[in-house]
């Protein structure tokens, strides 16, 4: 049979993978159809420890799977976003915070002819390094570890080393500078990880105004009039509103960007919520004992470091790494309710069994 795109014949597949080219023919359909803003599979920077090629998904493709079957994507569903194991279904979780932004990412990259393979690797693993409890959880472990602790760098840190009990995933250059440079102050190295920077932050206002006024905590009336006569008056028309203007205001420059009026709008909206959810009351209710919790699991380990996993006591033993460290790798990569759990087993009295 042959891959057919537009017309053209790109490649020939036989049975048995002998003459197998369907990387390749993936590979010239980039060529020819993405932006030249774009980055192209075949030019990637690589792996730090070279792979064969595979002969059905180019680079950043792989990249994407490996991430979406990792363990520590899987626990995710368990991680705070903003409220702390919430009653209700319906809201926000780590998870599928992730899913949102690569799913306005993957639009974006659609519709601007960018890499929609490496846009989305990035936007899975974005939060990787997440810890339990959400940003409450990542300060507390920053003023514990002497080294610090940013969940963007620990992000890399879980696919460069923890996964596969220590091997990492091996991901592509562009992929991990993605990753590491979603924050705010970021700057990625393409275009792609500065589509995820922008559409991490268009998520998480508009789900977790969704979130604050599932909860209650404000209405949409209460959001002032400045922000929504220009952005929309609903998380629909926010959305709708963002992911286009940042799409006009990007289509066929070497660069991502929304208008200036829109990113102000954005960025007041954005300081808006950090002044009446993040900082809210009910939110945070829980906060401090969250951070109680990892401070007695982090001394615990510390002093008991034959405790951990056998993964974590290898990597101090075959790769030096600081006690402190792997204790704050261990902490990190648990989901909230494996935390309340672990705390409850060290703790808290059992009930006599025989």
């Amino acid at each position: 049979m042959r891959v057919d795109f537009k017309g053209e014949k790109r490649g020939e597949i036989t049975k048995g993978g002998e003459g197998m080219k369907i990387r390749e023919a993936q590979e010239e359909w980039e060529a020819r159809y993405l932006s030249p803003y774009a980055s192209f599979s075949r030019d990637t920077k690589g792996r730090d420890v070279p792979e064969p090629l595979c002969d059905i998904r180019p680079e950043y493709q792989r990249d994407r799977d490996r991430i979406l079957h990792s363990k520590a994507f899987r626990r995710l569903k368990h991680k705070t976003q903003v409220f702390l194991a919430p009653e209700g279904d319906h809201y926000r979780t780590r998870l599928t915070h992730t899913l949102e932004v690569a799913q306005i990412a993957r639009t974006i990259a659609r519709a601007l002819r960018m890499n929609e393979n490496l846009t989305e690797a990035i936007a899975l693993g974005h939060d990787l390094g997440h810890t339990p409890f959400g940003h409450s959880g990542e300060r507390i472990l920053d003023e514990l570890c002497p080294d610090g602790f940013a969940h963007y760098k620990q992000s890399v840190r879980v696919v460069e080393i923890l996964e596969k009990d220590g091997a990492g995933l091996n991901l592509t250059k562009e992929v991990r500078d993605g990753i590491l440079n979603h924050r705010t102050s970021g700057k990625p190295s393409t275009l792609e990880g500065c589509i995820v920077r922008l559409s991490d932050k268009i998520a998480y206002i508009n789900h977790d105004i969704d979130d604050a006024i599932r909860g209650r905590i404000f209405k949409e009336e209460d959001i002032p009039e400045c922000y929504t006569s220009l952005l929309g008056h609903s998380v629909r028309e926010r959305l709708n509103t963002m992911i286009h203007d940042l799409i006009e205001s990007s289509m066929d420059v070497p660069e991502i960007r929304m208008s200036p009026g829109m990113q102000e709008a954005m960025q007041g909206l954005r300081t808006w919520l950090f002044e009446n959810m993040y900082l809210n009351e009910v939110p945070k209710a829980e906060e401090k004992k969250a951070q109680q919790l990892i401070g007695f699991l982090y001394q615990y380990y510390l002093k008991n470091p034959k405790k951990l996993p056998e993964e974590y006591l290898l990597m101090m033993e075959k790769r030096g790494e600081k006690k402190e460290r792997v204790v704050c790798d261990y902490i990190a990569g648990m989901s909230d309710s494996y935390a309340i759990y672990k705390f409850e087993e060290l703790f808290v009295p059992q009930a006599w069994k025989y």
